[in-house]
């Protein structure tokens, strides 16, 4: 089973070339346009790598960051 990586970023651009690279290289990936669609992409699944832009609207990635390692299922993962 191929380990999954969520891509956080608010532009489509990079977004898509991650997951391009991501995906020839056997990784699933999903992505979020935001921290806050990556929030919510995180807590409705289990992911094993979190890719995350810094400076995005509605949540930084800093911010996805203290949320994400709130929750148990994400305080070893990598970020």
């Amino acid at each position: 089973m191929a380990k999954t990586v969520l891509t956080v970023d608010d532009s489509a651009s990079i977004r898509q070339m991650v997951s391009f690279t991501l995906k020839s290289a056997g990784y699933e990936v999903v992505e979020a346009v935001d921290g806050m669609d990556g929030l919510e992409k995180a807590k409705s699944r289990t992911v094993n790598l979190i890719l995350s832009d810094q400076n995005m609207p509605r949540m930084d990635g800093l911010t996805l960051i203290k949320n994400l390692r709130g929750m148990p299922q994400y305080k070893a993962t990598p970020i």
